[in-house]
């Protein structure tokens, strides 16, 4: 074998790229780092956040507004306390009107009887003691007697019997009679009037 045939078949175009030195990258100056711009703004952020922090408070200003929050909410609590007692004080007042109301729901018979006895000269003697001390305690206990003669007729409060007629003394219907009284407690009718009316003369 001869000395050319044991040395390998080169391409001298390969040799000579293969031999030839790296040229080294040289950085752009003018290219910053992927973080700097961020980091810049960070930085002018905390910046601005401690000189905000470093900011001086007003004691007075801070106690004020702490004085004003605690006095409004006083004057929210004291409303609704004064709504709650309103509440309260009105269902008292209506529970206390139907005790009555049911207690002295009998008593009104008895009283028509009394009125009755009165109108007949038969209330005398001891017996008018007893009736006198019967009307005080229903007089205090809320029941009041109402329907007389010559009361302008309310439908709420009287019921007409009958009706006698135009009447040239009166200017609108009036109670002419009064059949039976009527009695209320408060506001509350207990039993309406029953009375006979006239109405004014008509021209």
């Amino acid at each position: 074998m001869t000395p050319e045939q044991d040395t390998p078949d080169t391409d001298p175009a390969a040799t000579a790229a293969g031999s030839a030195p790296e040229t080294p990258v040289a950085p752009d100056a003018a290219q910053e780092p992927a973080g700097a711009s961020t980091e810049a703004e960070s930085g002018a952020e905390a910046s601005e956040g401690e000189a905000a922090e470093e900011l001086p408070v007003d004691p007075a200003a801070a106690v004020q507004a702490e004085l004003d929050e605690r006095t409004g909410d006083l004057k929210r609590l004291q409303a609704e306390f004064l709504n709650y007692k309103r509440r309260v004080d009105r269902d008292r007042e209506l529970l206390a009107e139907n005790a009555a109301y049911k207690a002295l729901l009998p008593v009104v018979e008895v009283l028509d009887t009394v009125a009755r006895a009165r109108e007949a000269g038969e209330v005398e003697g001891g017996f008018k003691a007893v009736v006198d001390q019967l009307e005080k305690a229903v007089v205090k206990s809320g029941l009041v007697r109402f329907a007389e003669p010559g009361d302008p007729f309310d439908p709420t409060l009287h019921e007409a019997l009958s009706n006698m007629g135009p009447d040239p003394d009166v200017d609108v219907t009036t109670v002419k009679h009064v059949a039976r009284a009527g009695y209320r407690i408060g506001d509350r009718v207990v039993r309406a009037a029953q009375v006979l009316v006239v109405e004014p003369a008509e021209g």
